[in-house]
Formats: C-alpha cells, structure tokens, sequence
C-alpha cells in the first residue's frame, strides 16, 4: 500500500506537472514584466493598505458582490492558510529534509502571479444569479473564456475534470484528521472525540451561508496568525545564532539531496523538489482553481483589484507563515527526528517553548483547520451553484445546498473512524491529498494559458488606469457580462 500510494503520487507530482506549475508561473511573471516582484510595494498598498480606509468601505457597499475584499480574501487565506502550513510543511521537511522549503519559496515568488492571473479571470468572468450576487471560478472561465469566447465546444470535459478533482477531496480530507490528531495529541481527548468537536465547529459556521463565512473568517485570520507568528519567532529568534546556519542547510540541501540523518531517511534532489513544489501548491493553492472561486464573490470594480490580494495572499501564506513553521522545525533540531505532520510542528514547538508551545500549535491547528474546511465550503457550493445555475433549477439548488450543508462534515469524521480502526498511517492521508491535487491543478494551469491573452489585457488596462502606464481606453470594458450586453 505504502509503496503502491508513493508510485502514484510520484507519477502524478512528477516532471510533468512540476514543470506545469513552474512554467505557468514563469511564463505569467516574465509576460507581466515581473508584476509581483516590481509592484509589490503597490500590491500591499492597494490590499492590506486599504483594509481600514474610510473610503474604500464606502466605495464598497455600492458594489456587487457578496464579500469585501478583505472577508474575500480571509475566507481564501482560511481556505489555504491551515494544516497545509502546520502539517504540509512538516510532511515537505520530513520526506524532502530542509531543502525542500527553498523549492517551497521558489515555487512560491513566482506563483504569486499564477494566483492572481486566476483571481482576476474569475472575477472577470464571473455569473450574477437571481439574486443579484456574483459566482465564478475555473468552471466559469473554462464555460464563458473557452467555451463562449473561443467556440470550443468540449469546454465542459475539463471543466467536468477539475470538478471531480475538487470534489474527490470532499470524500478525502485531511483537516479533520489533522486537528484531531493535534486535540489529541494534547489533551487526549481520543482521536473520536476530538474530531466531532471539530465537526460541531464546522456546522456552527457554515449554516449561515458564505457571508457569515466570510464575516467570520474576517474576525478569526488576522488574530489566529498573529498568534502563531509570535510564537514562531519567538523561538526562532530564541536560537538566533542557528538561524544563518538553519538558511545554509536548506540551501546546501535544496541542490544536493539529504543524507540520512537520525530518525530521517535521507532525500535525493528529485525528491525534494517534488517536495517543496507540491507542498507549495497545497500550502498557498496557487493553480490548483480553489480560492478564485471565493475571490469571485467580492465587491471590486476591476478584476486585477482582486486579483492582487490573490498574490498578496501567496505571500502571507508561504513566505511568511510557512517559513515560521519550517525554521522553527529545523531550528529545533525536531526535522530529523522520524515524526511528520501536525505531530513533528507540535513536537517542534513544544521543544522551543515548552508544553506552552504545545497547546499554542494545538489551538492554531483547530482554528486553521476550522477556517480551511469552512473555506473550502465556499468552493464546492460555487461548483453546485454553477451545476444547477438554470432559473428553473432555483428550487432544486436551494435543495442541494441545504443537503449539502448537512453533510459536509461527515466525510473528515468517518476517514477519522477509518484510521482509528484500521491504524491508517498520517502519511497516508497526505498521500491521497497530493492525488486529489494534481488532478484539477494541472487542468487549471493549461487553460490559464489559453486565456493569457485576456488577463494581459486587463492587466495593460489596470496599470493605465491606476499605475499611469500607458493610455486608459474609456470603452474597453473588465467585466465579461459588460462586454456581452
């Protein structure tokens, strides 16, 4: 099983679609003349900038959408922000050793223009339904960019693909599994147990729709990270003399491989590329489609507006947040001690801080888990929505979404009662994440390239607009249904 499951995910996560993700991230960043890197100081100004502006909150509420740009992005940070960060980084560094978390941020930098490319798409191709409110997506863009715009009329077999890719994870999921791990890994609570608090969590939120989502995910993001931030750095600057030798080894590593070392088995370069890309892809999402759909539903009157808190959101969620979580693990010396994901962070932290640092991962696991799954939440009633997006079909869709509500949380409790059972190694569960992964990301990253066209376009028509480069065209429209009518 081990080595049946290790096949698949080193076929799937292979050259093919390693290249994929960083040739799509390359091609996006050298055509938008290096946009991410240059305008940085812009992108921060024009998202986290604005988040208190006066102005901007007024502006706001005359436009459609659903979310603000900041409960948006809270929900997608949510969505991206959570175990990937605390128990990806852990798994990347316990199978790939440190080096992997330099593929993490190059992979990382680059990819904070593949998230925005999609954001901006999926805003600007996004549905209005009967109530006025704005969804889109990867299915959306695939439907109206490849479909409508191109003529292509099998548009629906990738969009079908992408949509059992994402879907397959509602089965597989890892967060339940993480958090419970974590609950009772510190008060022993029992595997069970922690896992239906998790899930009364998970109801509590999403009962009330996407807006109290969104709302929640507002309050509980900006505190949740700071806390874990702080502790991280705590211990990390606690051991400031290892820091430029904690950057050697992942350098050194990052190009040679990792020999075994302790309780770790050693890594070849291959393996730790696949590492560091994949756990990035998890980490932040950027390409595999999921946060464009939450993005979609924010109020913004340009596309590329939003599409910066995409890439904004890249860095919070990799370069910064990761790298706390991967310094403290390797500062500590924990890396090479044979444990892997949310029990090798804990370990980590509790050897920096103490039990202290225990319970500090352990009530971070929770609150990251419960904004990721609640996040995710958004992503698969927007595929639904779209499903059944006929205004004949309004009845049935209310239908569904409410089935679906309902029974959201029960596939995390049972792979939670399947692994207790039958002693389901964590690894496992990781494994089966990176499959439900490389299915849609691949197909997203393909028809991001086919409608490049259109996002240079609206990013030519965003820099004339606000950056002074080039000349506005009063005519040229940024919203797709615009363009139509």
């Amino acid at each position: 099983m081990d080595l049946l499951l290790e096949k698949i995910v080193g076929w799937l996560w292979g050259l093919p679609l390693i290249f994929t993700v960083l040739f799509v991230a390359l091609y996006f960043t050298v055509g938008s003349k290096v946009f991410q890197i240059l305008h940085l100081p812009h992108i921060f100004k024009a998202t986290f900038g604005k988040v208190f502006s006066k102005g901007e909150r007024e502006r706001s509420k005359s436009e459609k959408g659903i979310l603000t740009p900041f409960q948006a992005v809270s929900t997608a940070i949510g969505g991206s922000v959570g175990v990937g960060n605390i128990g990806g980084v852990a798994t990347a560094i316990a199978v790939g050793g440190p080096g992997a978390v330099f593929w993490m941020w190059l992979t990382a930098l680059f990819s904070m223009m593949t998230k925005m490319v999609e954001v901006t798409l999926a805003v600007h191709y996004r549905s209005t339904d009967e109530k006025g409110d704005p969804y889109g997506g990867p299915t959306y863009y695939m439907q109206k960019g490849l479909g409508e715009e191109r003529n292509f009329k099998f548009w629906w077999i990738p969009a079908f693909l992408f949509g059992f890719g994402i879907f397959s994870t509602f089965f597989i999921t890892l967060q339940n599994y993480t958090v419970a791990e974590a609950i009772d890994s510190s008060f022993g609570f029992g595997l069970i147990p922690s896992s239906m608090i998790y899930v009364i969590g998970i109801y509590l939120i999403i009962l009330g729709g996407i807006k109290r989502i969104g709302e929640t995910a507002a309050k509980l993001i900006p505190a949740m990270c700071l806390f874990y931030l702080v502790a991280g750095l705590y211990i990390i600057f606690s051991n400031a003399g290892d820091i430029l030798p904690v950057f050697g080894l992942i350098f050194d590593s990052a190009f040679n491989g990792m020999a075994a070392v302790g309780g770790f088995t050693g890594a070849a370069v291959a393996q730790v590329i696949q590492m560091g890309v994949a756990r990035a892809v998890y980490s932040n999402e950027a390409g595999w489609g999921t946060s464009p759909m939450i993005h979609s539903t924010a109020k913004t009157d340009h596309p590329v507006k939003q599409g910066m808190w995409g890439a904004a959101e890249v860095f919070i969620d990799t370069i910064v947040i990761c790298s706390v979580t991967a310094f403290t693990i390797i500062i500590t010396g924990m890396w090479s001690s044979g444990l892997d994901g949310a029990s090798l962070t804990l370990a980590a932290f509790e050897e920096g801080i103490g039990e202290t640092g225990r319970y500090i991962i352990t009530i971070s696991v929770f609150l990251f888990g419960l904004t990721t799954t609640t996040g995710w939440y958004t992503y698969y009633e927007i595929l639904l929505r779209q499903v059944f997006g006929k205004p004949e079909q309004a009845s049935l869709k209310g239908k569904v979404l409410r089935f679906f509500q309902l029974v959201y949380p029960l596939p995390g409790l049972l792979l939670v009662i399947y692994a207790v059972y039958y002693e389901l190694p964590g690894k496992y569960v990781w494994y089966f994440a990176d499959i439900t992964t490389a299915i849609p990301t691949f197909i997203n990253l393909v028809v991001l390239l086919f409608l490049s066209k259109r996002f240079f376009e609206l990013l030519r028509d965003y820099k004339a607009r606000e950056l002074g480069v080039g000349i506005p065209d009063p005519n040229f429209k940024v919203f797709y249904e615009d363009r139509k009518k």
